[in-house]
């Protein structure tokens, strides 16, 4: 399945929200939706969601308008909305039905997800007997009890430990190799660098940059080493080779970043530093994707 996104057009009154969005996102793979606040994510995930409609565009799956009827939509949101005073489970069971399921297979995927989770001894509590944490497993269970074909992720590991982060982390990788097209947004880049192949940074309302994020780093001057040493660092810094090359900045006590007078010099460099110093490592340098992040989303447009 192929979930596109066809430039879209949204405005309130006069303020122009959303100029021209255009999005891939396929069955199997995650895609991070990126951006400052204010650069048009939530309003993307809601015409995506049919919560409002864009005022020009297309939602289109496999080619074809998105039918809601038969494409299920599971959402995570940033601000968590369950009842805090109300047993979970029939909280749970109310949210599936709202999708669309009867009660007796609500019940059934509810209380596989609660087990699944670690959550089954609450399953008749009130949610506000519950930490932060498990409130937002409960609130993951109403995103995936129907077993939706896109799931939408909004900062879904914030407030997490590090045992429930990689819970959820699991969980996410399972719903990805079921074939389920996974859409987050996050602050989080690595969580994003960890889970999607491709990327949309928003700013302004407009797509800046897209696509597959090996190949967007790949395209940056590979000009600069990382060059790490427990024993020769000092060494490193005062070779003449290294002295002469742009530039040479020290990262921390045992690495370094080198950045090279040409790319060309890469493979020189790199035999050079190997013959006569003890290297750990030593790797072309490739900004994360926070770097990416932030030139590209840093300056409103």
């Amino acid at each position: 399945m192929e979930l596109e996104l066809k430039n879209i057009y949204k405005n309130f009154g006069e303020k122009q929200v959303l100029t021209g969005i255009s999005l891939n996102a396929k069955s199997g793979e995650a895609f991070g939706l990126l951006g400052r606040n204010g650069a048009g994510k939530t309003t993307t995930i809601r015409i995506l969601m049919n919560v409002f409609p864009a005022n020009a565009g297309e939602v289109l799956v496999d080619g074809k308008p998105i039918n809601y009827n038969k494409i299920g939509i599971g959402y995570l949101p940033e601000e968590r909305g369950l009842y805090p005073k109300k047993p979970i489970i029939d909280q749970l069971i109310y949210f599936a039905q709202l999708k669309g399921m009867k009660y007796a297979p609500a019940v059934k995927s509810i209380d596989k997800w609660l087990e699944r989770l670690g959550m089954s001894e609450y399953r008749n509590k009130r949610l506000d007997t519950l930490s932060k944490g498990n409130q937002q497993k409960i609130q993951l269970i109403t995103a995936l009890a129907h077993n939706p074909d896109i799931v939408i992720l909004d900062e879904p590991f914030s407030g997490l430990d590090p045992v429930n982060a990689q819970l959820l982390k699991d969980v996410v990788k399972e719903e990805i190799n079921r074939g389920k097209i996974v859409l987050f947004s996050s602050h989080q880049m690595n969580y994003i660098e960890e889970f999607c192949d491709n990327i949309a940074i928003l700013n302004g309302g407009k797509v800046v940059l897209q696509g597959n994020l090996h190949n967007i780093k790949r395209n940056y001057t590979r000009d600069k080493l990382i060059v790490k040493s427990l024993t020769d660092i000092e060494k490193i810094l005062t070779n003449q080779g290294v002295k002469s090359e742009k530039s040479v900045k020290r990262l921390d006590s045992d690495t370094l970043i080198l950045e090279l007078n040409s790319p060309d010099n890469k493979q020189n460099v790199m035999k050079m530093l190997t013959e006569q110093f003890d290297i750990d490592e030593i790797k072309v340098f490739e900004p994360s994707l926070n770097d990416i992040f932030v030139e590209y989303a840093g300056k409103q447009v």
